[in-house]
């Protein structure tokens, strides 16, 4: 997401909408120790990240290794990397067809090409959600 100031509300978690989310404690201790996430106010003492509803509760998501389909729809630019961006084997989510169980969802960041996303971790708590993130004053980013 580009970086800017955001509003975070509490609204109706739709496919698409933009949140803030605090990650569970083991997928925040993983970014924390890779240095993908900074220090934060998140519980896990991560930083909370912003991220696109890619899944929802009942959807039927396929993660292959060159795309992650969502009922049937591939997304653009979704293809697993095999390493980070200092060159170390990056773990993904297992790949093949799952439902999305009842209270979690799968995130996906606007630039999925370098995000660190559900593709890697699975599915998030939607407890996990802190809101919805409305961009007042965005910079050097593309949306």
């Amino acid at each position: 997401m580009p970086l800017g100031f955001y509003r975070v509300r509490p609204s109706e978690i739709r496919s698409g909408s933009r949140v803030l989310v605090c990650l569970p404690e083991a997928i925040a201790r993983l970014g924390r120790q890779r240095r993908y996430l900074p220090r934060g106010s998140c519980p896990t003492g991560a930083s909370p990240v912003l991220k696109v509803i890619a899944a929802l509760p009942g959807d039927r998501v396929e993660l292959r290794i060159d795309s992650l389909v969502v009922n049937g729809v591939a997304t653009a630019a979704t293809r697993l990397r095999a390493r980070d961006g200092r060159g170390r084997l990056l773990p993904h989510a297992p790949l093949g067809a799952s439902w999305v169980p009842d209270g979690e969802v799968w995130i996906l960041g606007l630039r999925p090409d370098r995000s660190w996303d559900s593709r890697y971790f699975g599915p998030v708590p939607l407890a996990s959600i802190l809101g919805s993130a409305e961009p007042i004053l965005t910079w050097g980013g593309d949306e």
